[in-house]
């Protein structure tokens, strides 16, 4: 009996193998080739977005659309042999039809985003900063405020406090768009720290004051003038009625604690109470009403050594200050005859 013949492959079966391996060694090389050519070499650079969540095969389809790339799938296949199709970030990137789709992969990889420039404003209070960012395309508005006033986010910030409100330092910053809430909730909590000398600390503690106290002066400070040589002074008539246990009788604080403030503080909201009425409370509010920055921050911590007890404006941007409610009376006779800022 003769032995089984072992199995040859046939021409056929060859003939495949090598088909397929050709197939496949073409379809390499076009990918490669695809990869390092620019869909149009003289392209202009837009602004493109990859939202969060976003599929890879949506973020190609929509590069195809825009004329960035020549081929959605040919990009799928390239980011899947890259092993890049789940590590794309989300944000804004400037890319352009004159990049290859090999650098345009490698950019949404890197996350190197578009970054826009905003400058907060000394004296802006949390929802101004939340307006701000919002109309800039940075965050959503209402998702900032609920973050800024999360005590758990403060407490992991290095905040003791239950709001942000005060501590989100007036600097200008560059941020991507979009960017999460904590993102840069994190960035001016970090710039207020690096501002806040540790000297300055030390010093408040001395004379009483907890980091938080000296917050919601530097804040009151900050609403109350917007004239820098002032700020010592404003911030001694505080002092002062603080150490004589008189209320500090500052309007900013009122409005802060009003819900629909129309532009004229009236002698009745005056007398309405709230937590932030320091017309009708002793001592300072219960928080911050704004953000201040370094100069607010450093008179509250070393007042100027006086004996004024009262300031009233003189409509010029700065304030007459007096020891006597007798003086006071006739600065404000001379110089605001309808109301003070601190009666």
């Amino acid at each position: 009996m003769d032995a089984p013949k072992r199995f040859q492959p046939g021409a056929a079966a060859l003939f495949l193998v090598f088909f397929v391996f050709c197939g496949a060694a073409l379809f390499f090389m076009e990918i490669h080739r695809f990869a390092q050519s620019p869909a149009d070499p003289s392209g202009t650079v837009k602004p493109f977005t990859v939202f969060p969540g976003e599929t890879f095969r949506e973020i190609a389809r929509r590069l195809d659309q825009e004329n960035i790339v020549q081929s959605a799938w040919k990009l799928r296949w390239y980011a899947r042999l890259k092993g890049d199709e789940k590590r794309i970030q989300a944000g804004e990137y400037a890319l352009s039809a004159a990049l290859t789709p090999a650098a345009i992969l490698e950019s949404l990889v890197s996350g190197r985003v578009i970054l826009h420039r905003v400058t907060i404003p000394e004296g802006f209070t949390l929802s101004r900063i939340a307006t701000l960012l919002a109309q800039k395309g940075i965050v959503d508005r209402d998702r900032f405020i609920q973050a800024a006033t999360d005590p758990n986010i403060a407490r992991r910030l290095g905040v003791n406090a239950p709001s942000l409100e005060g501590y989100l330092f007036p600097e200008t910053y560059y941020f991507p768009r979009p960017a999460s809430p904590e993102t840069v909730l994190s960035a001016m909590v970090k710039a207020f720290f690096r501002a806040f000398k540790p000297q300055w600390k030390r010093d408040a503690a001395k004379a009483g004051f907890s980091l938080h106290q000296i917050v919601i002066l530097a804040s009151m400070i900050e609403k109350e003038t917007g004239a820098a040589f002032e700020r010592p002074l404003i911030a001694s008539v505080f002092y002062n009625r603080l150490r004589k246990k008189m209320r500090l009788q500052s309007d900013p604080t009122v409005i802060y604690g009003m819900k629909n403030f129309d532009g004229n503080l009236t002698r009745k909201d005056l007398e309405r109470p709230t937590p932030y009425n320091t017309y009708q409370i002793f001592g300072l509010p219960p928080g911050p009403i704004a953000n201040p920055g370094a100069g607010a921050l450093r008179a509250a911590v070393y007042p100027a050594k006086t004996r004024f007890l009262y300031f009233v404006s003189k409509n010029d941007g700065t304030h007459f200050f007096s020891e006597s409610l007798r003086e006071h009376r006739s600065a404000v006779s001379k110089h605001q005859k309808k109301r003070t800022s601190a009666p």
